[in-house]
């Protein structure tokens, strides 16, 4: 069968190795994980070494890679495990073979091959999905991502993560899974065996300077501070970080921003008054960060707070290759438009709202 990751490591024991399996996925520690698992229930711990064989796909033969199978070993568990890593090309030139593989495959051993994606219209991926197990390791979504992380904390690093703390680790270090575990182990030896890691622990101590750097960047380009903005952007680049990454750390502040923004403009159309704060909370800014949240929607106003899901959108798609301008440019222009300064006069009628009015 076809499996998310995130299933199979939950409730490992009740997906058990079929003779092939296929992980495949942009997500290395995911990988890591699945197959640490499934190395564990085919060879177990102790003497499994000796019944395991790890080949290069690029230069693995598929002769050599099935006799290794389909061959008893001497000393340890009875069974075989055999792992192909970074199989990508390995699969391409002996696809028709491994499709009649699956069909009949060794009772011996298992075949893990590792790959970067098994395209759901190929025949492999659906003798795979029918006869084996196919293990989908892409980076799960930030909502998927959420609800794992909790678990994680307990099993992995026996410590509560609260939801709090959840989404403020995610939003610091970003959906990718391995260095989400990272800045667990980190934080759990803070919190001690058993302990709660709050969302204070994980604003003051996850994060490497990179993610602290992005996150003073944001802050930065919300209090109007365009130089510091564009200099922490710089640094960024200069450390070859992801143009794309950097924009998915900030998006989700500013898309709450947006959100608030929307609200307020939402209300005053109703007729309704809606104070800054309970409309932030509503978009999902947390109460622990709610003072410093007021202070830079009231600087970023409400014509550019209502503009900042299409400057999202039209950054995101440019970044992917829907403009011609460079990853540099088209970051700063996102981080100009934000940290305009505001007119330094709004009317009396409009500043008593609470949210400046920027032509």
């Amino acid at each position: 069968p076809k499996l998310n990751a995130l299933d199979y490591l939950s409730k490992p024991r009740s997906h058990p190795a079929r003779p092939v399996c296929v992980v495949f996925g942009d997500d290395p520690f995911l990988q890591r994980q699945v197959v640490g698992h499934v190395r564990r229930e085919v060879i177990g711990e102790e003497d499994g070494q000796f019944s395991l064989t790890v080949m290069e796909g690029r230069g693995a033969v598929l002769r050599d890679v099935l006799g290794e199978v389909a061959t008893l070993a001497m000393f340890g568990p009875a069974r075989r495990l055999v792992v192909v890593e970074r199989a990508d090309d390995f699969v391409s030139r002996y696809r028709a073979e491994l499709e009649d593989y699956v069909a009949a495959p060794s009772s011996v051993g298992v075949l893990i091959l590792q790959v970067k994606s098994l395209p759901a219209n190929t025949r492999l991926y659906k003798a795979v999905a029918a006869e084996g197990l196919a293990i989908d390791c892409n980076t799960p979504p930030p909502g998927r991502l959420s609800r794992w992380l909790s678990g994680w904390a307990k099993s992995a690093h026996h410590v509560r993560l609260g939801p709090a703390a959840t989404e403020m680790l995610l939003e610091m270090v970003g959906p990718e899974s391995g260095l989400l575990d990272q800045e667990l182990a980190k934080l759990a030896l803070t919190a001690g065996e058993g302990g709660e890691i709050t969302a204070e622990a994980v604003e003051k101590l996850a994060g490497t300077w990179r993610t602290k750097t992005t996150w003073e960047m944001l802050d930065a380009a919300l209090d109007g501070k365009v130089r510091e903005a564009l200099v922490q952007l710089d640094r960024l680049l200069l450390a070859g970080e992801n143009p794309i990454a950097i924009l998915g750390q900030i998006s989700a502040s500013l898309r709450r921003f947006a959100a608030a923004t929307r609200l307020i403009l939402q209300a005053e159309a109703a007729g309704r008054r809606i104070a800054l704060g309970p409309a932030l909370e509503q978009a999902g800014i947390k109460r622990f960060v709610l003072e410093k949240a007021q202070r830079q929607l009231r600087k970023l106003g409400r014509h550019r707070g209502n503009l900042l899901y299409r400057w999202l959108l039209a950054t995101d798609l440019e970044l992917k290759g829907a403009s011609a301008l460079p990853p540099r440019l088209v970051l700063e222009r996102l981080i100009v438009q934000i940290a305009a300064p505001a007119p330094s006069s709004p009317s009396p009628r409009v500043a008593a709202r609470g949210l400046k009015k920027v032509p």
